[in-house]
Parts: C-alpha cells; structure tokens; sequence
C-alpha cells in the first residue's frame, strides 16, 4: 500500500509535497506528480502539505479518482510514451529530477483553463 496522488494535481504540481517526503518517492512528471508505491514508506508527511488535496491513501482514494490507483502504478511500471522502457524501481526522485511525461491518462485530459493559452 501506498499514497496516490490523484488527478486533481494535474496542471497544478505545487511540488510541496516532494519538500516533505523524507524519502524522496515523489516523482515529476509533464502535467502530475507520481507517488512511487514501491519506494513509499506510507509516513504520510506528503499529505497534509498538498494545496489541491490530491494526495490520499490509496485504499481512501474517492471514486471519482480511483483510476489514478492504477494509473500511479503505471507511470513507474509501464513503458510511457515517448521512452523505451518502464522507469520501474528508482530510488531517490531528488537525484533522477522531472521525467517530463505522463501516463496516457494523464497526457489525454484537457489542460487546466489557468494553462490554456
């Protein structure tokens, strides 16, 4: 189990959340930040730091978001588009910096009206 950060962060990325984790799981993509599930220790220090809310337990994740359980997984584990490989097991997001993609999910939702031009 893990934390999910959910759509609502999407065209926003505040990115106050990767201050406080203390191990570093919180992972830039283009659009989104991405929890990995496998380096989250579950402390819970993201959550109260996220402006939008977007950052929950991943077995409290409202309906309506529930996608980006699966969704969070697959940003690490899945090849996305425009690379040759799944990201998989990373270690540190500090040291790797901004992946610069996202999950086809992601990619596909309209942008933030803050951020149409």
């Amino acid at each position: 189990m893990a934390y999910v950060i959910s759509g609502t962060c999407t065209d926003v990325m505040d990115k106050s959340c990767m201050e406080v984790c203390p191990v570093h799981c919180i992972y830039e993509g283009a659009r989104k930040l991405y929890i990995h599930p496998d380096e989250c220790i579950d402390c819970g220090a993201c959550e109260p730091n996220c402006p939008v809310e977007a950052i929950t337990y991943e077995t409290e994740v409202p309906a309506a978001q529930e996608q980006h359980v699966a969704d969070n997984r697959d940003f690490f584990w899945s090849v996305l588009p425009g690379r040759d490989t799944e990201l998989g097991l990373i270690g540190s997001a500090r040291d790797y910096g901004p992946v610069g993609v996202d999950t086809p999910l992601v990619a596909s939702q309209p942008l933030h009206p803050a951020n149409q031009q």
